[in-house]
């Protein structure tokens, strides 16, 4: 679905971008934008939660909703403004370092609740606004200022690891593909439940991967079946493709909804209770 300027601007800040220029972020949160447009959401509906890192920076440059969480705590925050209000549109984004090595034990309590919400993972390989370290998605070629000889760690795959772990929606794309990411995006914003978005998004100034996803990335076969757990497992984790669309979908009950079938579970044993008379309750 195509989204004009003028709609795309009406979730553009007056806070201007400070990446620096050719970070593959830039194209994320203009596939963002339209994403918004197409599903014509209302900025005041919309919850952008970050940690921290250069993708820290994503709510301060829209006009929705922000809160620019703690390092590696994006997902406590996000499940709050999600719990205290479900009907919310709710985007967490992380970089690879906030997300999965801080973060990691977070993210993967997040992918088994299923809570209802996109989580947009933008992933440059390392850890760039403090320079340049290796993070968990350092490459095995790949020197860093802290690994100057090499990355002495075996690179965890995202895709791979969320769908493991439970996410009902993982997919891949590549942030110079903003109209393919956009879609992407979309969908994850819509599928009810816990949605990862794995982005490539190359860090210019300290690991150019531009020149390396053109030649690794290819769409998925059109007769790819992304409801097949074990081939969805097989392409995530292909070492010579990174394959982008959508890899895997499910569904199941969120988060959101069991707590729900809970409550009405406890209301009908116990009744609507106040504090004090569960307070009560407990002394006897």
């Amino acid at each position: 679905m195509a989204v004009d300027a003028q709609t795309r601007e009406k979730y553009k800040s007056e806070v201007k971008p400070i990446w620096c220029p050719g970070c593959g972020d830039f194209g994320v949160l203009t596939a963002t934008f339209m994403a918004l447009g197409m599903l014509k959401l209302d900025p005041e509906q919309v919850v952008i939660v970050s940690g921290i890192g250069c993708s820290g920076r994503f709510p301060a440059f829209t006009t929705c909703y922000g809160f620019h969480s703690l390092h590696g705590r994006t997902m406590p925050v996000a499940l709050g403004v999600k719990a205290a209000n479900p009907d919310l549109t709710i985007i967490a984004v992380g970089g690879d370092g906030d997300t999965l090595a801080i973060g990691g034990n977070h993210f993967m309590h997040a992918c088994r609740r299923n809570i209802n919400l996109a989580y947009l993972l933008l992933d440059n390989n390392l850890y760039a606004l403090t320079k340049g370290q290796a993070s968990p998605t350092t490459l095995p070629m790949q020197t860093t200022d802290s690994t100057p000889y090499g990355s002495y760690e075996t690179d965890v795959e995202p895709c791979t690891l969320a769908i493991v772990l439970g996410a009902t929606f993982v997919a891949r794309e590549f942030s110079a593909r903003a109209k393919k990411l956009a879609e992407i995006i979309a969908q994850a914003i819509e599928h009810p439940g816990f949605a990862l978005v794995h982005i490539l998004s190359p860090c210019v100034t300290f690991f150019d991967t531009y020149d390396l996803y053109k030649q690794q990335v290819a769409e998925l076969p059109p007769d790819y079946d992304p409801t097949d757990l074990q081939q969805a497992i097989r392409y995530a984790s292909d070492p010579e493709r990174k394959w982008v669309g959508v890899l895997y979908r499910t569904q199941r009950p969120t988060f959101e909804e069991r707590i729900h079938e809970i409550n009405q579970k406890a209301i009908e044993r116990h009744g609507r209770l106040t504090l004090q008379q569960m307070l009560e309750r407990r002394r006897v």
